[in-house]
C-alpha cells in the first residue's frame, strides 16, 4: 500500500495531478480542496494517499491531509457511494462542512453534490453520524512552507469545466456554472470554487 508520497509537481488538471518522486511519475487524483493548495509546478508537494484497486485499474487518491484522507475512506464504506462519489463529495465542500451536514442531518445540503441522489443524501447521513467522531484532525502536509498561488491554466474556463464534468456534472450544467462565476475569478481553481459554492446557496 502506497501511504504518503512526496515530491516535485510535475503538473495539475483537475482531478488530476503528476508528482515526480525521485524520477518515478505518479498520476494522482485529488479532491479539490488539496488542488486548491498546491503549489506552482516544480514545487515541493507531500501528499497522503490510497491506492483503490479494482478490476481494470489501480488508481492513486492523494489528499493534503491525513483527515481528509480518513473521510475518503470512511465514504467510501457506504453503501452505494464509490471513490468518484467520495472525491466529488470532498471536492464539493470541506470535511467540516460535510460534518454539520451529517451532524445536522442536513440532507438538503448534500444532494446538491453532483451524483448525490435523496436516498444515498439520507444513507450518508445514518451510516457517517458515528464515524465521524473517529477520524483523525491533521494539519494539511503540502509542503512545510506557505503555499505559493498556483499558476493560472492557459484557459481557466475550459480547465474549471472539466473538472466540473469529471466530479458528475453533466457539461451543459458545468458550463451554465463556470458561466455565473466567469468574471470573478481568474485561476481555474478559484472559478471551479466559486461556481461549487454558488450550488450550496
Amino acid at each position: 500500500m502506497i501511504g504518503r508520497l512526496r515530491g516535485e509537481l510535475v503538473s495539475k488538471q483537475p482531478p488530476f495531478l503528476l508528482l515526480d518522486v525521485q524520477g518515478v511519475g505518479y498520476e494522482i487524483e485529488a479532491p479539490l480542496s488539496t488542488f486548491y493548495d498546491l503549489p506552482e509546478p516544480g514545487g515541493q508537494v507531500t501528499l497522503h494517499t490510497h491506492l483503490h484497486v479494482r478490476e481494470d485499474a489501480h488508481v492513486l487518491y492523494g489528499f493534503a491531509s491525513e483527515s481528509e484522507r480518513a473521510l475518503f475512506r470512511s465514504l467510501i464504506k457506504v453503501s452505494g457511494v464509490g471513490a468518484k462519489m467520495a472525491l466529488a463529495i470532498l471536492s464539493g465542500m470541506t470535511a467540516s462542512e460535510f460534518s454539520r451536514c451529517v451532524l445536522d442531518g442536513d440532507v438538503a445540503s448534500l444532494v446538491r453534490l453532483p451524483g448525490i441522489g435523496r436516498k444515498t443524501a439520507e444513507r450518508l447521513v445514518v451510516e457517517m453520524r458515528d464515524r465521524l467522531g473517529s477520524l483523525p484532525a491533521a494539519a494539511p502536509l503540502i509542503g512545510g512552507k506557505p503555499v505559493a498561488a498556483a499558476v493560472s491554466a492557459p484557459d481557466p474556463v475550459s480547465d474549471a469545466v472539466s473538472a466540473l464534468v469529471s466530479l458528475g456534472y453533466k457539461p451543459q450544467e458545468a458550463s451554465r456554472l463556470v458561466s455565473a462565476v466567469e468574471g470573478e475569478a481568474e485561476r481555474s481553481e478559484d472559478l471551479i470554487l466559486l461556481a461549487l459554492k454558488a450550488t450550496l446557496k
